[in-house]
């Protein structure tokens, strides 16, 4: 069995009679559907027609009467007329009032605190003292190289200071240890 594309195939013409069909098919001249007509006539017809009421009645039929009741004047009041002093009944305010507090102050000591000292490192050689120094400029601290002799021989210290509270000293062994210099202690002052 062969196969057949029947799908894509053309009609065959047979004769005469296909052509006057076609001919009478193509010359007709198409018909408005009425229903249709109808239908759209109807509408434009009803919405002219609403159009129509709004316009003729302006004002509506059921509308409610609204009758104004005049206000009630205020009464003036007298601006330096002051409130009615409230009546009292506690008591709590005389206790206030006659009550005493102690306070306990400390004394205050004449003798001068003594300052404090930071101490970050102590070496051997002048030369390795003035490294720290150096480094702890570069974080915009003023550091000395103090020299001192002692039993085992001659050290140079590296010492801040004097600050009034230790708590400026502590301030500023932050700002070293944030630079990576550790190890500084805080001591009293020594002259």
């Amino acid at each position: 069995m062969t196969n057949r594309d029947y799908a894509n195939r053309k009609p065959a013409q047979k004769g005469k009679n296909s052509a006057r069909k076609k001919s009478s098919k193509g010359n007709a001249p198409k018909r408005v559907p009425i229903l249709l007509l109808l239908i759209t006539l109807v509408g434009i017809a009803s919405f002219g027609y609403l159009l129509w009421i709004l316009s003729s009645n302006d004002e509506p039929t059921t509308a409610p009467v609204v009758v104004e009741q005049p206000k009630p004047k205020p009464k003036k009041k007298d601006p330096d007329a002051l409130p009615p002093v409230p009546k009292e009944e506690w008591t709590y305010l005389e206790e206030l009032e006659n009550k005493k507090v102690e306070v306990d102050l400390p004394e205050v000591s004449d003798k001068p605190k003594r300052p404090y000292q930071m101490q970050c490192g102590s070496f051997r050689k002048e030369s390795q003292a003035n490294e720290l120094k150096a480094i702890i400029a570069f974080q915009g601290l003023e550091a000395q190289v103090r020299k001192a002799t002692g039993s085992s021989g001659v050290w140079y210290k590296v010492v801040l200071g004097p600050y009034d509270k230790k708590r400026d000293a502590e301030r500023q062994r932050h700002v070293l240890q944030n630079a990576g210099t550790n190890g500084c202690q805080i001591w009293f002052w020594e002259g």
